[in-house]
């Protein structure tokens, strides 16, 4: 459990990194792109593309580390977000930053596979996997690819343990306590689940709409936009500053 000390330690860190002008590019990195851990550190990562949790099953191409990646305003920015959360006792929980062009033609690639449908009844209940892209649950030129979209929800402090995740087990549209739980507050359904009731002007209900309601409102406040038909948790920085540019670097852990 994290001690109120801790917290304001924290918190103070934070604001410091949030005051910087610019945050310090890894040498590991293109120019232009930041570790967020080395700009906003206590906000959680869940990078669920680097692991098997989500919809495929195991890591996309190019992930060789649970690292989020940014461009460095939509770094900056998003710590802007969390010490705004910080003071209200809750903290911004990632689950996708920048993802490389190989990774999106690995998502594309498995959707056409038919025969594998493992995690349908968790994280694609009620839709074909082959229409997918075609109804816009994913995008082929996603915008993750260009380093400043982000996958977000927002969670209470102290963070508490993940459930064990066992594949398949729960349905990522059931109701809020028979649905798999990260520690995240109830957003009406899980992340990665490709179904109408994600979409962002989608009703899920009176508690999960006015969390959705909070999170896009922090979001926005700090120069974030979200996409009207897209998933409640896709957000892009207002200014992005490659948007013609789709990256296809590897995303690795920060240098020790």
């Amino acid at each position: 459990m994290i001690s109120i000390r801790q917290l304001l330690a924290l918190a103070a860190a934070l604001a410091g990194c949030a005051a910087s002008p610019q945050p310090r590019a890894s040498s590991t990195l293109p120019s232009g792109f930041v570790y967020l851990s080395e700009v906003a550190p206590t906000v959680v990562q869940d990078i669920r593309y680097a692991g098997p949790q989500n919809l495929v099953g195991r890591p996309l191409d190019g992930y060789r580390a649970p690292a989020c990646i940014l461009t460095a305003p939509a770094a900056r920015k998003l710590a802007g977000a969390q010490t705004e959360l910080l003071a209200a006792g809750l903290t911004l929980r990632v689950y996708d930053c920048y993802r490389p062009a190989r990774a999106i033609a690995d998502l594309v690639a498995w959707s056409k596979n038919r025969f594998d449908q493992r995690l349908k009844p968790e994280y694609y209940p009620r839709v074909d996997k082959a229409k997918l892209f075609a109804l816009g649950y994913l995008d082929a030129r996603s915008a993750h690819a260009r380093g400043s979209a982000i996958d977000v929800t927002i969670e209470r402090l102290p963070v508490v343990p993940s459930q064990r995740w066992v594949p398949g087990e729960r349905s990522c549209i059931a109701p809020f306590l028979a649905r798999y739980h990260d520690g995240s507050i109830d957003m009406g359904t899980n992340y990665d689940c490709m179904d109408a009731l994600s979409r962002a002007d989608a009703t899920a209900g009176v508690l999960a709409d006015a969390h959705r309601g909070m999170l896009r409102a922090v979001m926005e406040r700090h120069g974030f936009v979200g996409v009207r038909d897209a998933m409640w948790w896709h957000f892009l920085l207002r200014d992005e500053p490659f948007p013609k540019t789709a990256f296809n670097f590897p995303v690795t852990a920060p240098a020790r």
